[in-house]
């Protein structure tokens, strides 16, 4: 053996099956590698798991085109598909040092420890990573799947002195210098399996080069069997290892779940007015009036939701404005007088007619308050800062204009939705809610600090990427149902859905058929110029294929407008509309 692990002795030709347990080998050793990384991120961080921390990499590096053509094609998916995506490039790289090490077992070993140090690399340089001791999942399983990968290749270098690739030929005049198994010739003494030491050729003088010879029958079949014994046993104990990992749970998790389960809402000072009785009309098919947490969109880039314990949760606010820095509570804020609010909020990535719009009861409290409090005065009032920065556990950053936070709109910090305590999904133990502004200028999940500062001083997360700084939500509406593509039957059908113009209201809502003029639809009760309105238009279909159109004006007397626009670099505008085909009644 060389400096590189390759054989350095005689050699036998490497065959197909060779070449497959070979990329098997490499597979098992990533697998292995990566159940033991997982199991010891459970006990140190879970966000240190190589492939979470090597996709939060390639997330923060995404172009934002291609971040929302992946929101759009796969939705709320588009996490699991990315990690399924490293998943899939890191099996090709499993098979290519599988194949390395056929040849060379100290680089193919090597090769996974590569790996291993770019997932430690992506995990201590996370925003939210504050120890060298993230780094050790991932270094820990490029060690062991490393060393299972020099192993599982020993087994079939074990037989015939290695296994080479041959450039001799079967054939030819003279001395030959291929062999079947060895350094001789055919002919001859043998020192190893059919092979001699002599220098004649086996016969004749053709000069056409044959397939090389093929190993010996017993020793490789043996070694190849010791092989799958060690792969599939390292398999067997990495699933079990990984299994248990995930039964026992990670400490820190469990003493957040703990925490959540523990806190207990305070009664509101000021309690949401209650939903007026014709808010919610009764029409199959429409988004009730409040979004059940469960339902509730979630677009964010976290590939692990952070999870952390409410009891050592602190929030700092800091900076420019700021009398003195404040460091609060969990205790502290649930301690001050709590607002209760229905608030619809919107993403900025939701098309026309999307998904990602939704309507819940919040919980917590003023952040107008609280900043005033703490010496804040808004730059109408002469303050020096314009931008609230707030920032997550994970290193995200939302930028809000601190003159829309501090108007008297109902911006809070809330702990409480729908009833109970944030689905850590949603941000618990604390997030920001601010009505009419779009999620990623206002909606801070796991909030840890906040900062004042101006615009021009400081970029949050989502602007270098291409989006505007401020972003007020743009009126829009949708249809529910009838859905696209759908077959009612002829007569009166039920055309319905939700408009928002948060912070603003909704005045009108118009729907038109085909070509033909604009008619009012019948606006729901409004419970607050916050959160959406539902609104109906009885339709006598006639039979033949059709196209439904909606429009809605806000509280200010402004309709939306009809030419659609994308997304970016604000929000998108423009009407929706649905094509149905009316069958014959029955």
């Amino acid at each position: 053996m060389n400096a590189t692990g390759a054989p350095s002795g005689p050699v036998r030709e490497a065959t197909r099956t060779d070449r497959l347990l070979a990329a098997l080998g490499g597979l098992v050793a990533a697998y292995v590698s990566l159940a033991v990384a997982d199991l010891v991120a459970s006990r140190v961080r879970p966000e240190a798991s190589p492939v979470v921390a090597v996709g939060s990499a390639v997330v923060d590096r995404t172009p934002a085109a291609l971040k929302d053509w992946a929101i759009r094609a796969f939705g709320e998916n588009d996490k699991a598909v990315l990690q399924l995506g490293i998943l899939l490039l890191l099996a090709l790289f499993a098979v290519g040092t599988g194949l390395l090490a056929l040849r060379h077992r100290v680089l193919g070993a090597a090769a996974v420890g590569a790996f291993g140090l770019l997932g430690a690399l992506a995990a201590v340089t996370r925003p939210d990573s504050d120890s060298a001791v993230h780094a050790v999942p991932s270094l820990a399983g490029a060690a062991v799947g490393g060393l299972l990968l020099y192993v599982l290749v020993g087994r079939l270098l074990a037989s015939g002195g290695g296994v080479g690739v041959g450039t001799g030929t079967k054939a030819g005049a003279g001395s030959g210098a291929g062999t079947e198994a060895g350094a001789g010739s055919r002919a001859g003494a043998g020192a190893g399996p059919e092979t001699g030491t002599g220098s004649g050729a086996e016969a004749g003088s053709g000069d056409g080069p044959e397939p090389g010879p093929r190993p010996g029958p017993g020793p490789a079949r043996a070694d190849r069997r010791r092989f799958l014994v060690v792969a599939a046993s390292s398999g067997l104990a990495a699933t079990g290892a990984a299994a248990l990992g995930r039964a026992v749970g990670s400490p820190a998790e469990e003493s957040a779940t703990a925490s959540r389960a523990a806190l207990r809402l305070p009664r509101p000072a000021s309690p949401a007015p209650p939903v007026p009785a014709g808010a919610r009309p009764a029409v199959p098919g429409i988004s009730p009036f409040t979004t059940p947490n469960r339902d509730f969109y979630r677009v964010d880039t976290a590939l692990v939701v952070p999870k952390v314990n409410a009891d050592r949760w602190r929030l700092r606010l800091h900076g420019a404005g700021v009398r003195e820095e404040l460091t609060l509570t969990l205790r502290d804020l649930t301690a001050r007088r709590t607002v209760e609010r229905d608030i619809t909020l919107a993403c900025v990535s939701n098309e026309v007619g999307g998904p990602y719009v939704d309507n819940a009861r919040w919980l917590g409290v003023p952040l107008a308050d609280l900043l005033r409090e703490a010496g804040v005065r808004p730059p109408s009032e002469g303050g020096p800062a314009d931008q609230l920065v707030a920032r997550s556990v994970d290193g995200m950053t939302i930028g809000t204009p601190v003159e829309e936070v501090m108007d008297g709109r109902d911006a809070l910090l809330a702990f409480g939705m729908n009833g109970e305590p944030l689905p850590f999904e949603h941000g618990f133990p604390v997030r920001m809610v601010v009505p009419g502004l779009y999620g990623y200028v206002s909606a801070c999940k796991w909030i840890e600090s906040i900062e004042l500062t101006t615009f021009d001083a400081y970029d949050a997360y989502w602007v270098p990427r291409g989006w505007s700084a401020e972003a007020p939500v743009k009126t829009q509406s949708r249809i529910d149902t009838p859905r696209p593509f759908g077959r009612p039957s002829a007569g009166t059908v039920m055309v319905a859905g939700v408009a928002w113009a948060q912070h603003r209201g909704v005045r009108r809502v118009e729907v038109r058929v085909d070509d033909g003029p604009w008619r009012d639809a019948r606006l729901a009760a409004e419970a607050t110029r916050d959160t959406w309105r539902q609104w109906t238009y009885p339709w006598e279909a006639t039979p033949g294929r059709h196209t439904l159109t909606v429009r809605a004006t806000d509280g200010t007397g402004a309709t939306q407008p009809e030419r659609r626009t994308d997304i970016m670099p604000n929000g998108a505008q423009g009407w929706h509309s649905v094509v149905v085909t009316v069958e014959e009644g029955g």
